[in-house]
């Protein structure tokens, strides 16, 4: 069996669950990687303040370009790898089809870029982030009838079967209008809806209208605790479901819609108004990433694990 170095994502969830906790076989364990990659990676790549996903990436392209047997990658390759960047593939999905791992794309985006290219305006990330903090406290006062997520079945972590849902908004510029976002959690399979406003009468609303056509394939919903979704008990009534809720600012937590929202910004910028998103192009934004293939599913897509489910019986726990 043939070595597979880490990918960037896999950095980072090393990084999210070492901050949740796990010890490094455990992190071994949940990715499907020898104890040693773990130990190793975290040894060769922690800085002074310890292990950073950023910084672990970054130091892994510098070895991997100073190392004698880097392969020069023909420049039809290149072409080819162009392509499907200019349809908003990321560097890790064009590396599934092409030859060429997605550490040298990165490095050719940003070679491009120098030369005034405009390969680098399809990077899901152009600024670094920024995170607010609140000493751990939820200032936004106490959901009704909250279920924690420390309360929800331990089978849904594993992402074993297709059934467990995460939920929330967008907001748009000025905090007008909002995208309703509700992701599959095993295969990634997203449906989306715009809401005039971020009442809990009409997000509860438009997730029921979302997941209902679905109904067969929703056993769990996980939130933010954002008071749109005060309304949680009215949607498990529709859906036969049961709604839990993440920690206050813990969105590790709720990975797969994190991630999802991560790519509809790349569509639907922040300054963008949301008055000016039309649903035809929702629903093409929506396509364009449910059918837009995946590392972690063996470069299949959402779209296409989702609905292999559907042919299936629903077995309920």
């Amino acid at each position: 069996m043939s070595y597979k170095h880490l990918s960037q994502n896999e950095r980072y969830q090393i990084y999210a669950l070492m901050k949740a906790g796990h010890n490094q076989l455990e992190i071994a364990q949940i990715l499907g990687r020898h104890r040693s990659t773990i130990s190793r990676e975290v040894d060769r790549n922690s800085g002074l303040k310890g292990y950073r996903p950023k910084q672990a990436q970054e130091l892994a392209c510098q070895r991997a370009e100073g190392s004698r047997n880097a392969p020069r990658v023909p420049e039809t390759t290149l072409q080819v790898a162009a392509y499907f960047l200019r349809q908003d593939w990321s560097p890790e999905q064009v590396a599934g089809f092409v030859p060429v791992s997605h550490e040298t794309l990165y490095r050719h985006i940003y070679a491009d870029k120098a030369q005034g290219g405009t390969l680098w305006r399809g990077l899901r990330c152009q600024k670094k982030k920024r995170k607010r903090y609140a000493g751990g406290r939820d200032r936004r006062g106490q959901m009704p009838n909250r279920r924690s997520i420390h309360d929800r079945p331990a089978a849904v972590e594993s992402r074993a079967c297709v059934g467990h849902w995460e939920g929330d908004t967008v907001i748009g510029a000025a905090h007008k209008h909002a995208i309703v976002t509700v992701v599959e959690r095993k295969s990634g399979f997203a449906v989306l809806s715009k809401v005039e406003n971020k009442t809990s009468e009409a997000v509860s609303q438009a997730i029921i209208d979302l997941l209902k056509p679905y109904a067969a394939r929703v056993m769990t919903l996980t939130y933010d605790n954002g008071k749109e979704f005060a309304d949680h008990a009215r949607i498990d009534a529709e859906l036969g479901s049961t709604g839990y809720f993440a920690d206050p600012f813990a969105s590790w937590q709720r990975g797969s819609n994190e991630n999802f929202n991560g790519l509809l910004r790349q569509y639907i910028p922040k300054k963008r108004p949301l008055s000016t998103v039309t649903d035809e192009e929702l629903k093409m934004i929506e396509d364009k990433l449910n059918f837009r293939p995946r590392k972690r599913l063996g470069f299949r897509t959402p779209h296409q694990v989702f609905h292999e489910s559907l042919n299936r019986v629903a077995l309920r726990p």
